[in-house]
């Protein structure tokens, strides 16, 4: 069974959520957003379905509702902040603002962040910086899922890459991926549906490809981009570990299998050599490199020719990194957000608990 609920009344409840753990109201409203709007974006893996971890998180002291956010070192274009255990949806908004303005000051802004949480989608972060005629880029390592190519240990989190490219009349050029052949959320969803994992997602604890979605909690591990060593599963491993390291490495924060573990009830890693969870974020200022009206027409050139490419046979077009979501987000934003059963449950035991009144579905 799905539910839809509308968008407005679905962030007013998770606003309300967020508010009853402590969040003022500035965070609670900007950690609301920044969650839906993967929902909103089709990305139901990491939107309301992850509201409830959230919360877990708050409840076991590992998430402050009240951060003091602040930046611990600072060159003209560089800076670390320190997230002070709060919400990644909090913190990473912040952080990335601080690139901006940096980029607007030095041309470029580099921001790493350590001590912080999981912070939503990459593409709401990165997007910060299209409406000042920026380049943006977000990455976040994560939880340690994902086994090296020929390993059987789990050394990687799904570490995702977004990069947000403002055009002209055209639509922005937005790639938003994780570093793994699927995010881990896609995976949880096919386990809510009872359903199995397409071939090279994941493998079982002894190194053999496996279908069964569930095969994490039996030992297993996510793959790399690419699946296997035969189809580039090393190019992923590689994108991985750089995400990593610019998150954590560059910051204080943890990194490889010590990185925090987003589900509550998951032991901490012991030796943990950092703080928190770390994000890198980055803002190019376009004229820092040509008159933008002039890249934004070329954009929309580049764009338009890469639209109007011959199909395979089957195919109706071409698309560009970022459509289907943005399409996806037009469509939501008015027929309503769908929300499968087993979400629905966790949400109105949220609301039972915290006695927030969950909205009325569309249908």
């Amino acid at each position: 069974m799905e539910y839809v609920f509308s968008y407005p009344e679905l962030l007013e409840f998770t606003e309300n959520l967020f508010s009853k753990i402590g969040c003022s109201d500035t965070d609670a409203k900007l950690a609301a957003r920044t969650l839906l709007s993967a929902d909103l974006r089709g990305i139901d893996s990491h939107g309301v379905a992850r509201l409830s971890g959230y919360i877990r998180l708050w409840e076991v002291k590992r998430i402050n509702a009240k951060p003091s956010i602040k930046i611990v070192h600072e060159t003209p274009s560089t800076a670390v902040v320190d997230g002070d255990s709060g919400l990644g949806l909090v913190v990473a908004p912040f952080a990335m603002q601080v690139a901006i303005e940096k980029a607007k000051n030095a041309g470029t802004g580099w921001v790493s962040v350590k001590n912080s949480n999981h912070f939503g989608i990459a593409g709401f972060h990165a997007m910060m910086a299209l409406e000042h005629d920026m380049i943006g880029m977000a990455m976040t390592n994560a939880s340690a899922l994902v086994a090296p190519t020929f390993s059987v240990e789990r050394m990687l989190g799904t570490n995702p890459i977004c990069v947000a490219i403002p055009a002209g009349s055209q639509p922005p050029f937005v790639a938003d991926l994780a570093t793994t052949t699927a995010a881990n959320g896609k995976l949880e969803i096919l386990q809510r549906k009872n359903e199995s994992a397409p071939t090279g997602w994941i493998q079982d604890k002894e190194g053999n490809i496996s279908t069964d979605a569930h095969e994490l909690k039996k030992g297993g591990a996510l793959l790399p981009l690419g699946g296997d060593r035969d189809h580039g599963s090393h190019k992923g491993y590689a994108l991985g570990s750089i995400v990593d390291i610019f998150s954590a490495v560059l910051s204080g924060a943890n990194y490889g299998p010590w990185v925090p573990p987003f589900p509550a009830y998951v032991p901490m890693p012991t030796g943990m050599p950092g703080e928190g969870i770390g994000h890198f974020f980055g803002a190019m200022r376009i004229d820092a490199f040509r008159p933008a009206d002039e890249f934004k027409t070329h954009m929309d050139n580049w764009i338009t020719r890469f639209r109007n490419a011959k199909p395979v046979t089957g195919q109706d077009r071409v698309l560009i990194p970022g459509d289907p979501e943005r399409e996806m987000e037009a469509e939501r934003s008015v027929q309503g957000i769908p929300i499968v059963e087993s979400v629905y449950n966790d949400l109105a035991v949220l609301a039972e608990k915290f006695e927030v009144k969950i909205p009325p579905t569309v249908s």
